[in-house]
């Protein structure tokens, strides 16, 4: 943890596993099993659970509980309060620590303030979820989701710009931010190579 920056509030439980160049800011705690990967940011009021895998270059912003059986790939942006779950129908008087689900957030994607991810469920590269949506399906690469329910109501670039395409159907767009060519093949978005 040599290049790391860690706030003297932060807990950090004896076997965590933190890449360099990570800051961990105020009063976060990190338990013991999590693995996190280089130059993350964890905000102020973080909590990271045992069964946890964070990659490389994510930020995950203030007041974010990451509970066991989430994994966030390279490059995830989690934003302000937004809410992962763990069990999908949860009551105080019984124990189902047994059924947690897992959840996979691919890499290059946005979860925006005060969304919910519902446990189960596998959010796709380069999404954006908006913030305040209530996300309890799979998410396509590069789809644009928001509401409650969460719908998808459009595409985004690797760049994080809209893209001006239908939900369904074939075309072609190019980010006039990257020029990053993209093509829409029966309802699949996808990067095409340069």
């Amino acid at each position: 943890m040599g290049s790391n920056k860690i706030h003297t509030t932060a807990i950090i439980d004896d076997g965590a596993q933190i890449g360099e160049g990570t800051r961990v800011w105020h009063w976060v705690h990190i338990c013991g099993g999590a693995q996190i990967g280089k130059n993350v940011s964890l905000g102020q009021n973080v909590f990271v659970g045992n069964k946890v895998i964070i990659g490389d270059d994510c930020k995950i912003q203030n007041n974010v509980s990451i509970y066991d059986n989430v994994i966030i790939e390279d490059g995830v942006f989690c934003g302000p309060s937004m809410v992962f779950t763990n069990v999908y129908n949860p009551r105080s008087l019984i124990d189902r620590k047994s059924e947690y689900r897992s959840t996979l957030v691919k890499k290059g994607a946005t979860l925006g303030a005060n969304c919910t991810i519902i446990c189960g469920i596998t959010i796709g590269e380069f999404s954006f979820i908006g913030a305040g949506a209530v996300v309890n399906k799979n998410v396509r690469p590069y789809a644009l989701v928001v509401g409650v329910p969460g719908k998808q109501i459009g595409w985004m670039s690797e760049h994080g710009q809209q893209i001006p395409l239908p939900l369904e159907g074939n075309g072609e767009y190019v980010c006039p931010h990257s020029n990053q060519r993209y093509l829409l093949i029966d309802n699949k978005l996808q990067r095409a190579s340069q």
